[in-house]
């Protein structure tokens, strides 16, 4: 049976070139190794998604070409609040797994903020806050927040990254004790990406290495929630701008339909993206069927 990885862009704005780039290494690995892509819409941050985002994504990926095997556009068109690969329809699942790692006593209820957190855990801009496990031994009740963390090992972590080598984390001493439920009900990145990736039977988790640093704290959290083989990982390089800044919807960068409404082929988008990530020496047309080639 074909391993599988997955694209699972979060319709917070509309996809720049960053994302055709990730979705050039999803797609171009799968493709050259034998595996599937699933498509999975993470919009479990319910403050800032919106409908208008997920349908542009869905448009831009039908016009690049990229189809993925499991979970086609069309099927997350005709299903906005049913589809199983959209994480707004799956709470049940993550409330699931919440109560599974509370029957091992690894949560606890916690009623700090960011304002709390920033204060008693200084850092610098663009630096991680750590958690300093404020409320992990206050006993608060559930009445008193829908906030929850999962209490961390101090343990390093080892795994190998089939693009940077082996890697070594230790979670407890990078972010401190994850948060799972923020104290809004909703679900975190951290936690429910990792649910996802165990029911939905993803092998391989192909991403920009701007999240290499959650890798440790997902592998703690799989491991207590079951997972018996653990993930291999791929991280790629980002797209950045010439000051090093990488490309982000919060900044604005060009998105792709403005490239395109401005005459601007899918195949030209695709070799700027694969060179501007040295998958190419120098931006040309590229079609679909030729990303296997680059990364055989």
């Amino acid at each position: 049976m074909a391993w599988r990885t997955r694209f699972a862009p979060a319709p917070t704005g509309l996809l720049h070139l960053g994302h055709v780039a990730n979705a050039i290494h999803v797609w171009g690995i799968a493709r050259a190794f034998g595996g599937e892509v699933l498509l999975r819409i993470e919009d479990h941050d319910r403050t800032r998604c919106r409908d208008t985002f997920e349908d542009a994504l869905l448009d831009d990926l039908d016009w690049l070409g990229f189809v993925p095997d499991v979970g086609s556009t069309d099927s997350f068109r005709a299903d906005r609040h049913g589809h199983p690969q959209r994480q707004s329809n799956n709470a049940p699942r993550y409330a699931a797994a919440l109560d599974a790692l509370a029957e091992r006593g690894r949560t606890y209820v916690c009623t700090c903020t960011r304002r709390d957190i920033a204060a008693l855990a200084p850092h610098a801009p663009g630096e991680e806050p750590r958690y300093p496990g404020t409320c992990r031994a206050a006993g608060h009740t559930a009445a008193e927040s829908l906030a929850r963390r999962v209490r961390l090992d101090d343990r390093t972590e080892a795994f190998e990254d089939r693009a940077l080598g082996v890697q070594q984390q230790c979670p407890q001493q990078q972010c401190g004790d994850v948060l799972v439920r923020d104290r809004h009900g909703l679900w975190t990145y951290q936690f429910a990406v990792v649910v996802d990736d165990m029911t939905h039977g993803i092998d391989v988790v192909i991403r920009g290495v701007d999240l290499l640093a959650s890798t440790g704290r997902q592998l703690q959290l799989a491991r207590w929630l079951g997972r018996a083989r653990p993930l291999d990982w791929w991280h790629h390089p980002l797209l950045r701008h010439p000051d090093g800044r990488k490309l982000s919807k919060a900044n604005r960068d060009t998105a792709i339909s403005e490239r395109r409404e401005a005459g601007v082929s899918a195949a030209a988008l695709l070799g700027e993206a694969a060179a501007l990530c040295g998958l190419l020496p120098a931006a040309r047309d590229l079609t679909i069927d030729e990303l296997p080639a680059l990364f055989r």
